[in-house]
């Protein structure tokens, strides 16, 4: 199915493993995959952004063994 896009497209950085599409697609599967712990507001980004966080705890305990598992994903 055709797409249209109406509005400014603003695209700043797509990193090595990144995946920007437009149009028709069946499937999108990631090939890297990664865990980051972050505390509240630690992963914004965008244009005129405000955090108020006055208390911020991350808990960092991870019991299982695979989170994101995309071995046979090549």
């Amino acid at each position: 199915m055709p797409s249209f896009i109406g509005g400014p497209i603003k695209i700043t950085h797509v990193s090595g493993d990144g995946t920007v599409n437009f149009g028709d697609v069946l499937q999108i599967a990631p090939k890297s995959a990664l865990k980051s712990n972050q505390g509240a507001g630690g992963g914004n980004n965008g244009d005129f952004l405000q955090t108020n966080t006055f208390v911020s705890f991350t808990n960092t305990s991870d019991p299982d063994v695979n989170d994101a598992n995309n071995v046979a994903n090549n």
